[in-house]
């Protein structure tokens, strides 16, 4: 018997969300959809009305061996977007090392739109294989702050880098017209034209499959690091905050650099620092050095890329997010719900 019914075009994992300019001049959404494993969730009345809010989520807490996500997304002309998540994304168990499970996240944003996403880092468990590719296209005048972090894994279980492979690529371009695919036509976002201007492109690879046994295993490598992270930031909006990250990273105590003060007198010049910034300084350096957190920062074709790393998962955290709240930019331009992952 033939259905009376058109056949559905929605394919498994696939996900949409636009976010626009609402009539009263706040940021909203003006669509959302997506299918299984793939989870959206947003208030009914957004806690802030500096920019939508979209929870990203999967069903089950996590995805399974082999899922597929992709999700597209799209910023209109001056519309601001936050995306959080209610806990790890977590990377289960694969079947066998073939068996890939995969994200991808494709962006628009339009001039004067602003994408702020500070998500809770990725947890992939023991003998998972994972990838992810996210690509943003940045119209002149647009904003990104991009943070993008993976764990060892589960602690409490005795985990420490135990998953067969973890690969994610971020690229950020800056875009010429619309996107475009390789047949020349228009495409949906995150689709690279062939104007577009690649401005940084971040990869990583986390393989325990070692090419000798000789060779140092991915745990040994990773030398008791529990999480290692990247912070992208452009545009007008997070100017401030790459800027402040630029001068912090050049204020660091150097190699080879020594006080030659004595320990009281060095003490007493530091508890006199005149400013607040200089004493907030002052203690994040002991807390860094007590944590053992490792971060630089440079600046790469108009973008600024932090890169960090601690033995703990919770140091990682209160730092980057100590940065984030310290110099306020992501409060004031997408509310307090924007740094909802990393307190």
């Amino acid at each position: 018997m033939t259905s009376p019914f058109p056949k559905s075009s929605s394919v498994g994992g696939e996900g949409l969300i636009v976010a626009a300019l609402l009539p009263q001049g706040h940021s909203g959404l003006e669509a959302m959809t997506f299918q299984y494993p793939l989870k959206l969730i947003t208030a009914m009345r957004p806690p802030d009305t500096r920019s939508a809010l979209v929870f990203l989520l999967t069903y089950g807490g996590g995805l399974v061996g082999g899922d597929r996500v992709s999700l597209s997304i799209e910023v209109r002309p001056g519309a601001r977007l936050s995306l959080a998540t209610q806990g790890h994304t977590k990377i289960f168990k694969s079947p066998g090392p073939d068996v890939i499970t995969r994200q991808l996240l494709r962006v628009d944003v339009a001039a004067g739109g602003a994408l702020c996403l500070l998500p809770d880092p990725v947890q992939p468990f023991a003998e998972s294989v994972y990838e992810q590719v996210q690509v943003f296209r940045m119209a002149r005048g647009a904003s990104l702050c991009l943070l993008d972090w993976v764990t060892q894994g589960r602690r409490a279980f005795g985990e420490d880098w135990s998953f067969v492979r973890w690969a994610g690529r971020n690229e950020v371009w800056l875009a010429d017209g619309p996107g475009e695919n390789k047949t020349g036509s228009q495409g949906g976002p995150g689709v690279v034209g062939t104007g577009d201007r690649l401005l940084v492109r971040d990869s990583l690879v986390l393989d325990s499959r070692r090419a000798h046994p000789q060779l140092p295993s991915l745990r040994e490598t990773m030398h008791g690091v529990a999480v290692t992270g990247t912070l992208v930031l452009r545009g007008s909006l997070v100017k401030a905050l790459a800027d402040f990250f630029l001068a912090e990273f050049a204020a660091l105590p150097r190699l080879g650099a020594r006080d030659w003060r004595s320990e009281s007198e060095a003490k007493r010049k530091q508890q006199e620092a005149q400013t607040p910034r200089e004493r907030w300084r002052a203690e994040r350096l002991r807390m860094e050095q007590e944590n053992r957190v490792l971060w630089s920062a440079a600046s790469v074709r108009g973008c600024v890329v932090v890169k960090f790393a601690a033995p703990e998962l919770e140091a990682g955290r209160r730092w980057i997010g100590s940065m984030l709240a310290e110099e306020g930019s992501i409060a004031r331009h997408f509310g307090e719900q924007a740094l909802l992952c990393v307190r």
